[in-house]
């Protein structure tokens, strides 16, 4: 079997689907040594972070190139089985396609997005979805959510694959990571650290206007706000809630940080907080949990799921919640270590070795369909162009 994977997202900062697209090649490429694989990639340093082993094509990096013409033009070269792609397939795949979708915010809070990104997921994903011969997506939620917004799917055609936190994250010296990040990053305080894109559904104004409001009512806490994330459209709101918040001076941002630096901010913080609105997943706060790090989160959407009581939960739309939740962790150093604790347990749940071979089943399932079966699914690509 030939397996052909859009990675187009890799070395491009593009965050969750840049994690996920990179793991899953990785865990591939250890975990099945008989099929093959071909990995699209548009950044000129991307075939560094994919296995040797798995081939590598070039397409444009403009996506109206990649997903009008180039990927499709590839497959037809290459003639996979079938191809997996994130959200969106090009136009015209000759082949069946598998498509991971994370998330369906912006069919159900469409406000987390500009207009014109906004319009552009719901079109092309709703195309790519209706023809895939199936959806993947990494938690309950997500599927419940996929299958109530495209309401005419097959329940059996959505699989739900949980992700997981690369091997990379892991427990490191404490002390270590503590001098790595006041050397790097100039972080001479103890911390709270949040990781996320600086976007609407991610909160940091909430986590803001909470932290503000700590300092106030516990003086005797001495930790920093650290936030870590790609800046976007929406970041200029953000910095300027922390410049109004009255606690400036302990509210750092340093935009988007490599896996190397996540290792070390991880495990040098006090505790991590992911206060975000809607989470298809929630990926860092696995991550967190894998290095040892207690975690407080929302109570929304596959959160809870993911955490499953190995976290402290508030309501994002509180910012009391949000104040007594890390209150709790900072002052009580014995829940601390017990969510330390669990928080460990429960990353262990997960590896992107499962992951991997739950999506090479669901690949399998769909290349060994019957050929007019598969013919079916093809033509069905061409009419929803």
């Amino acid at each position: 079997m030939r397996f052909a994977v859009d990675a187009h997202a890799i070395g491009r900062h593009l965050t969750g689907n840049e994690v996920y697209v990179r793991s899953l090649l990785n865990a591939f490429a250890a975990t099945d040594r008989q099929c093959e694989f071909v990995a699209y990639v548009s950044a000129d340093d991307a075939c560094q972070y994919i296995p040797s082993r798995i081939q590598t094509r070039r397409i444009s990096a403009n996506p109206f190139l990649r997903l009008g013409f180039d990927l499709a033009m590839k497959v037809r070269q290459d003639r996979p089985d079938l191809l997996h792609v994130q959200y969106t397939a090009p136009l015209g795949c000759s082949v069946p396609v598998v498509v991971s979708v994370h998330d369906v915010s912006f069919l159900e809070h469409p406000e987390y997005f500009t207009r014109d990104r906004a319009w552009q997921l719901q079109w092309t994903v709703r195309r790519t979805v209706k023809r895939a011969a199936k959806v993947l997506t990494g938690s309950e939620f997500s599927r419940s959510s996929i299958l109530k917004v495209y309401g005419d799917l097959e329940e059996d055609k959505v699989v739900v694959v949980p992700n997981a936190a690369a091997s990379e994250f892991r427990p490191i010296s404490r002390e270590a990571a503590t001098h790595t990040v006041r050397e790097h990053f100039s972080i001479g305080a103890p911390f709270i650290l949040a990781v996320g894109d600086i976007q609407p559904r991610k909160n940091q104004i909430g986590l803001i206007r909470a932290f503000a409001r700590l300092v106030r009512a516990y003086p005797q806490l001495k930790q920093n706000l650290v936030l870590a994330g790609k800046e976007t459209w929406f970041a200029g709101r953000v910095h300027e809630a922390a410049q109004e918040s009255g606690v400036a001076d302990r509210i750092q941002f340093f935009g988007f940080v490599s896996d190397r630096d996540l290792l070390q901010l991880y495990n040098a913080c006090d505790l991590f907080v992911f206060p975000s609105f809607y989470e298809g997943f929630g990926l860092p706060a696995l991550e967190a949990m894998a290095c040892g790090r207690a975690v407080v989160c929302s109570n929304t959407s596959a959160l809870p799921e993911v955490v499953d009581g190995a976290a402290i939960v508030f309501d994002p739309y509180s910012v009391d919640e949000m104040v007594r939740a890390i209150a709790d962790l900072l002052l009580d150093s014995e829940l601390r270590l017990r969510m330390e604790r669990l928080g460990l347990q429960r990353a262990a749940h997960f590896s992107w070795q499962k992951t991997a071979q739950r999506t090479l089943e669901v690949f399998h399932e769909v290349a060994e369909r019957p050929s007019a079966v598969k013919q079916q699914v093809s033509s069905a690509s061409i009419a929803h162009r």
